[in-house]
C-alpha cells in the first residue's frame, strides 16, 4: 500500500529502513511504495550511498559463492544471494529478453531448469554432484524481464545422495517446481 507523501527526510529514514529489510526490493517497487518517481528514488539512493539493485545483489552473492564447494560461480544461474550448506539456499534471476522467444517473449524452460539445477547442486556439500533424476512442474509460464526467485531446500540424504526441492517463484506465485536427487560422486 504506498505511503502518502512524506517530507524528503522522512522518505529517506523509511528508504533506508525498507532496504535494510528488504535488500532486494527494486526502485520501482520503491517508487510505488512511496508514491514518487523512480527518479527521486535513485536520487535518494545516491545521496544516501545507497548501491542499485545489482551493486546490492552481487554484494551478497561474493560472500555465498564462497561456500559452495561443487560449481564454480560462473556455473550457478542467477545471483545466489543464500546458502546454508546441506540445507537451503535462495538464489535470484532477472530475466531478459535473450532469454525467452522473441515471438512469445516466454522465458525459455531450460534457463528455469539450469537455474534450479545449478542452485541444487550449490546447496549440497560435494565437490562433485550429477543430477541422477528430476522431476519438474512448470506451473506458469515466465515472461522476460520478470525477476525469479528460486529456493532449494535439502529434503533428505541417504549415503551419496541427496534429495533437494527446489521451488522458483514470480513474487508469490510458484512458477516453476523440482524434485532433484543429486549424486555425490566419491562419497560413499
Amino acid at each position: 500500500m504506498p505511503s502518502k507523501r512524506k517530507s524528503k527526510k522522512a522518505r529517506q529514514l523509511e528508504l533506508i529502513e525498507k532496504i535494510e529489510k528488504e535488500p532486494f526490493v527494486t526502485d520501482e517497487e520503491l517508487s510505488e511504495h512511496f508514491g514518487v518517481s523512480i527518479q527521486t528514488i535513485r536520487l535518494d539512493r545516491l545521496e544516501l550511498r545507497i548501491p542499485e539493485l545489482r551493486e546490492r545483489i552481487k554484494k551478497v552473492a561474493q560472500k555465498n559463492y564462497s561456500k559452495v564447494i561443487s560449481l564454480r560461480e560462473t556455473e550457478i544461474v542467477g545471483e545466489l544471494i543464500d546458502l546454508n550448506l546441506n540445507e537451503n539456499g535462495i538464489s535470484i534471476l532477472e530475466t531478459t529478453i535473450d532469454l525467452a522467444f522473441k515471438k512469445t517473449k516466454v522465458v525459455k524452460g531450460h534457463h528455469i531448469f539450469s537455474m534450479a539445477e545449478s542452485l541444487a547442486m550449490a546447496v549440497i556439500n560435494t565437490k562433485v554432484a550429477l543430477t541422477g533424476v528430476a522431476n519438474m512442474k512448470y506451473r506458469v509460464p515466465v515472461l522476460s524481464g520478470q525477476k525469479l526467485v528460486a529456493k532449494a531446500e535439502v529434503v533428505n540424504q541417504r549415503g551419496n545422495k541427496y534429495f533437494v526441492h527446489v521451488k522458483i517463484y514470480v513474487k508469490t506465485e510458484q512458477v516453476f517446481r523440482g524434485k532433484f536427487i543429486l549424486v555425490a560422486i566419491g562419497e560413499e
